[in-house]
């Protein structure tokens, strides 16, 4: 059954002015493999960054110590979408083109695949729940789905709305995941327990969420690819609140991420070059502005390091990047 709520939108203006801006240090390392779109860069256990060649169809590693790679090509023609680590440092990647999970053993390079249920032909953007097991979004299968990690079991829920295009993907602290439903104007969560699935529709019916992130508060925040805003939902209170980017409405939120003092981060790859934006989530303000030095053409979806105050970044420019923030 859809669930119905009242929203009440506060809109922000803002006047491009930013708030006290903070410095955020950015490096880029450039890939040694030729147009090969690397991307969803994600820290290992030991430090390494482990990272998807979506086009030329690969894994691969990078040493910041010594700025060396390490490539594990695909054997079966797959191209990876996305990858992310578990304690143990096993990678979990998105065969998306080939409809599986897989996990891959960095050190011997032994893959295992989990075939996913025939109604999900592309997993998309994978996030671990408290428990370890992998919540996952399948954009043109219409799909939110669950895989057991012990078990291999795959539970799946179909989007309440034709062509919502499930794609970028966070979990709340109860474990429950929230959804970006890039073709529509919703965000979607499903019960972990019932797997029952709930649309919030957003006030802006021309809004395109892609990605979003959960503050500690678990507070949903989306980014509006179409219409250049940083939007708040409220659980609690189911109240929505956006503030209009400073590159207007030409933005284009992409990638995101929040670090541990709940501040927003997005890369604005409508602008060129691109622009790693910050929000502070507690006064409400954009903090920064760094222009991305490679220009970065398209950044898809960004990793924050705790441990290193870092934010990992793969760039169509064919590189992978590291953003220091204080």
């Amino acid at each position: 059954m859809k669930l119905t709520h009242s929203f009440i939108l506060f809109v922000f203006f803002y006047d491009l002015a930013l708030a006290e801006s903070v410095t955020v240090d950015i490096k880029e390392w450039p890939v040694p493999y030729e147009n090969s779109r690397p991307r969803d860069p994600y820290v290992a256990p030991d430090g390494k960054v482990w990272f998807c060649g979506q086009l030329n169809g690969y894994i691969a590693m990078l040493d910041p110590a010594t700025g060396k790679f390490k490539k594990i090509d695909m054997t079966d023609g797959e191209r990876p979408h996305n990858l992310i680590i578990d304690d143990q440092g096993t990678l979990w990647y998105a065969g998306n083109t080939l409809g599986y999970i897989g996990r891959l053993d960095p050190t011997t390079g032994e893959t295992k695949k989990y075939l996913m249920p025939d109604n999900v032909r592309d997993p998309h953007t994978l996030a671990f729940d408290s428990k370890g097991d992998i919540w996952f979004t399948a954009q043109h299968s219409n799909i939110i789905g669950k895989l057991f990690v012990k078990t291999g079991e795959v539970k799946a829920v179909e989007s309440l709305t034709p062509g919502a295009r499930p794609y970028g993907i966070g979990i709340d602290s109860n474990d429950r995941p929230w959804v970006a439903l890039f073709g529509t104007h919703k965000l979607a969560t499903v019960d972990p327990e019932s797997f029952t699935i709930e649309e919030i529709e957003l006030p802006r019916k021309k809004t395109l969420p892609r990605r979003l992130v959960i503050t500690s508060d678990n507070t949903v925040w989306y980014g509006d690819y179409k219409g250049g805003y940083l939007g708040q939902y409220n659980p609690e209170t189911a109240k929505i609140k956006e503030w209009p980017m400073p590159g207007g409405e030409q933005s284009q939120p992409y990638g995101m991420s929040v670090d541990d003092r709940d501040r927003i981060w997005f890369v604005a790859t409508g602008l060129s070059p691109n622009l790693l934006t910050g929000f502070d989530s507690k006064t409400k303000e954009f903090i920064n502005e760094t222009t991305i030095p490679s220009g970065g053409k398209t950044i898809r979806n960004m990793y924050y390091y705790p441990p290193e105050r870092a934010i990992w970044f793969g760039a169509d420019t064919n590189t992978i990047g590291r953003a220091i923030i204080p």
